[in-house]
């Protein structure tokens, strides 16, 4: 049952080529408990597929965009300036919500104690290489991290996904979202280093719950980690903060779990998935 009493929370979630996600997404939305859901709004990128006709079945509150406007940065900031909600939540369409408390776990702590973001932890629920990465980003304890962290966590400081997050409609507008920016990915982590280093606090929220499951070619692995590249050489003030040998420790722990779980035919992957990222990142930043 929501709280009519809480503070109000508009959901913003980009759409393509989402007709197997949009109505047990939707149906997420509605069943969370707790709290008080001002606005759901769908950001359509043109698509081939039934997802317009869906939204208007469902008769959600959408917003349709031409797919040379789209941007993952831009699209979301329209839509959050224009809000009149206490709390903006972004979520990406494939995400899967189980819980009726997902929403309530990410957003209740926020406005306290100078905590103006959250983030949910994910889990894949595939048996990939890509389970253990979540495995290691999203761990089961929950933690906040704040300016005072940077010198002991480096870049992870700024660590920050949109696929499930929160942040205070006030600090977004305060700091002006993404600054107009047409940013192609680490758009969450672009915001999170301003709300760090504006003072507020972010805090990871280990029982607040998605799955969010990939289970990508090498040359979209590529592709991906060669934009992030891309993103950090354009925003070469992140290289000031040390890595805190992010990479290796990723690569320890995957092998770990491989180990741990009996998965030896990852290990004929393993490598070439690793590598991918590596050499995507380095192009990006050539």
């Amino acid at each position: 049952m929501q709280n009519n009493k809480g503070p109000k929370i508009d959901i913003i979630c980009p759409l393509y080529n989402a007709s197997k996600y949009i109505e047990k997404l939707h149906e997420s939305f509605l069943m969370q408990e707790d709290v008080k859901i001002n606005k759901i709004t769908y950001l359509l990128t043109e698509s081939k597929d039934d997802s317009e006709k869906l939204l208007k079945r469902l008769d959600c509150n959408y917003k349709l965009i031409k797919k040379k406007d789209f941007s993952h940065s831009l699209t979301r900031e329209s839509t959050a300036l224009e809000s009149e909600s206490d709390i903006l939540v972004f979520v990406s369409q494939d995400v899967i919500i189980e819980s009726e408390n997902w929403l309530y776990n990410l957003t209740k702590d926020l406005g306290q104690d100078w905590v103006a973001a959250s983030y949910s932890r994910q889990i894949s629920k595939y048996n990939n290489i890509e389970k253990y990465t979540r495995e290691k980003n999203y761990p089961d304890k929950s933690f906040i991290v704040s300016k005072n962290d940077v010198k002991n966590k480096g870049i992870k400081t700024f660590f920050f996904s949109d696929a499930s997050s929160a942040i205070l409609t006030s600090v977004f507008k305060e700091l002006n979202g993404y600054d107009k920016r047409n940013l192609p990915t680490n758009e969450d982590m672009y915001i999170a280093y301003k709300i760090i280093m504006k003072g507020y606090k972010i805090k990871y929220c280990a029982n607040s719950v998605v799955y969010h499951s990939h289970s990508f070619t090498l040359k979209e692995l590529y592709n991906r980690y060669k934009l992030t590249g891309k993103f950090f050489k354009e925003n070469a003030y992140f290289n000031k903060y040390k890595v805190t040998k992010a990479g290796s420790s990723l690569a320890k722990y995957v092998l770990k779990r491989i180990f741990e779980e009996h998965r030896f035919l990852l290990l004929l992957q393993f490598p070439f998935d690793m590598a991918a990222r590596f050499i995507g990142m380095k192009a990006g930043k050539r």
